[in-house]
């Protein structure tokens, strides 16, 4: 007879979202190390006398105990670890856009270490810079590599040749970077110096930053199939029509 599988003890989590449930609870989305984004419930959360509500706040970093046999579990025991803080508007945006990421595109129990470390690096960055724009360049790629998007900035897929700094490519989110247009592509005139520049790691010039948010925003938009992102109107909000995701 096949064992069971122990409930998790102390697992790493942050809170990507949560909303009311029933009268007194709340439906929790959290992103976890060892078994990727699951919901879970977090029963009483709401009631005066709980200390839930408070701790589970969105990028506290959080050890959680379960217990449940179906796809819903219920909370059992939380505990709140240090953590960086995102006080100025930009961060706390640039926070609640990687929050919406995870939580409408990255599939339910799916583990992803990798991405886990991604983002608790992204979070401290945004807690420290005032300069958020590379910081969500380099979670984007991060998020996804981790669901097979993944791509070189300086090679041309349809080719297999190395990108030219004279020449003008295109972006493909299934394929990656191509040297000749092809039918449906939805970003061309991609300047091969930008690219090269782009795959050296910089991301603070401006024709580099407008490079790769073209490209960023036309892979996020791919991956997220028309689901919209609030974070992005918060953005526009913040930034007069111009925002940074």
């Amino acid at each position: 007879m096949a064992r069971m599988k122990e409930p998790p003890s102390q697992e790493p989590a942050y809170v990507l979202h949560r909303r009311p449930w029933r009268e007194t609870s709340l439906l929790v989305d959290v992103f976890t190390l060892n078994h990727g984004r699951m919901t879970v419930i977090a029963r009483g959360a709401s009631s005066a006398k709980s200390p839930l509500k408070a701790q589970l706040q969105p990028f506290q970093p959080l050890m959680l105990d379960w217990a449940g046999r179906g796809d819903l579990k219920t909370l059992t025991q939380v505990d709140v670890r240090h953590g960086p803080t995102l006080i100025r508007t930009v961060a706390l945006y640039s926070g609640l856009y990687l929050n919406e990421l995870l939580q409408r595109v990255l599939p339910v129990a799916d583990p992803h270490p990798t991405l886990f470390a991604a983002y608790i690096e992204a979070l401290e960055q945004l807690s420290q810079s005032t300069d958020v724009e590379p910081v969500l360049r380099h979670f984007e790629r991060a998020f996804a590599s981790a669901l097979g998007y993944d791509f070189a900035w300086d090679l041309a897929t349809d080719t297999g040749r190395p990108v030219e700094p004279g020449g003008q490519y295109c972006y493909d989110p299934e394929q990656g970077i191509l040297a000749n247009p092809a039918p449906g592509v939805r970003l061309q005139n991609l300047s091969g110096q930008m690219l090269l520049d782009l795959a050296g790691g910089d991301f603070q010039s401006d024709p580099c930053r407008r490079t790769a948010k073209r490209v960023m925003r036309v892979l996020v938009d791919y991956l997220l199939q028309g689901r919209p992102l609030n974070s992005r109107s918060l953005f526009m909000h913040l930034r007069g029509e111009s925002d940074e995701s």
